[in-house]
């Protein structure tokens, strides 16, 4: 499959916004010559409003559609380059980490176009803000934290989590309308620390025996792999990792306390 072929197939809502200004951008620098036959960088035809509206909605405030697996993928790549820069620097076991979750992700040719686009995005200037705020009106809330989990494997790839990558996937998290319970649980799941099974559970050591029980239950609920479905198996992979890690937590203060 060719590149722009894989473009105009893979995307849906992040052809719009600031996320298509800065995917047309990293297109341009790609490839020469568009054609109109080649996707363009824009609002979907069921996205425009007619040209004799004197006040237009705001492009974020339609009914959410269905995310795609390629709305993700590009906000994951775009996000993915704002980290890596967070600590003024490009580590290239950060890099490597990329290029790997790439390919066992989405297999080598897909993987190759994603990481191509990925080094085009890196060269630009990106609003965090903007482009967390458009993924935040149009991505669903169990893909939103996949995404935040996915940069903290980023932020750690090098071996540790500096405060100004912290800092940054903070902010971010914001944006994308994600509580700070919710952060702190996924921010617990990168350190090895044993009290922070308590924190991936979003409870405190204090908890009684049933008050653990049932954090775990929601937990299994908020971070189970069906969740992510609607993005394909290959997103389905990385949210078995946050599942994983919510059981192991919970396996740690059963068998710490002694209960069944």
């Amino acid at each position: 499959m060719s590149f722009t072929k894989w473009i105009g197939a893979a995307l849906g809502w992040s052809f719009g916004g600031p996320i298509g200004a800065i995917i047309g951008m990293a297109l341009g620098s790609l490839v020469d010559g568009f054609s109109d036959s080649q996707p363009k960088i824009g609002p979907r035809p069921s996205q425009r409003r007619s040209s004799r509206s004197k006040r237009r909605p705001h492009p974020y405030q339609e009914q959410r559609p269905k995310t795609q697996s390629g709305d993700f993928e590009v906000s994951l790549l775009i996000l993915a380059s704002i980290v890596i820069k967070a600590d003024g620097q490009q580590d290239e076991r950060e890099l490597e980490f990329v290029r790997q979750q790439f390919l066992n992700m989405y297999g080598k040719e897909r993987a190759n176009h994603a990481f191509e686009l990925f080094k085009q995005v890196s060269k630009q200037k990106v609003s965090k803000r903007q482009v967390s705020l458009q993924i935040k009106q149009m991505m669903d809330h169990a893909s939103r934290l996949q995404l935040l989990h996915f940069l903290f494997g980023i932020a750690k790839a090098d071996g540790h989590v500096s405060e100004d990558e912290l800092k940054t996937i903070n902010t971010i998290s914001g944006y994308l309308g994600i509580g700070q319970k919710d952060f702190e649980s996924i921010k617990a799941m990168f350190y090895s620390e044993k009290r922070n099974a308590y924190k991936i559970l979003e409870i405190e050591e204090s908890a009684s025996d049933s008050e653990v029980k049932r954090a775990y239950r929601v937990m299994v609920k908020k971070y189970h792999p069906d969740r992510v479905s609607h993005l394909g198996p290959e997103h389905q992979k990385g949210a078995e990792e946050k599942f994983r890690r919510v059981q192991e937590a919970y396996e740690y203060i059963q068998n710490k306390r002694g209960f069944k």
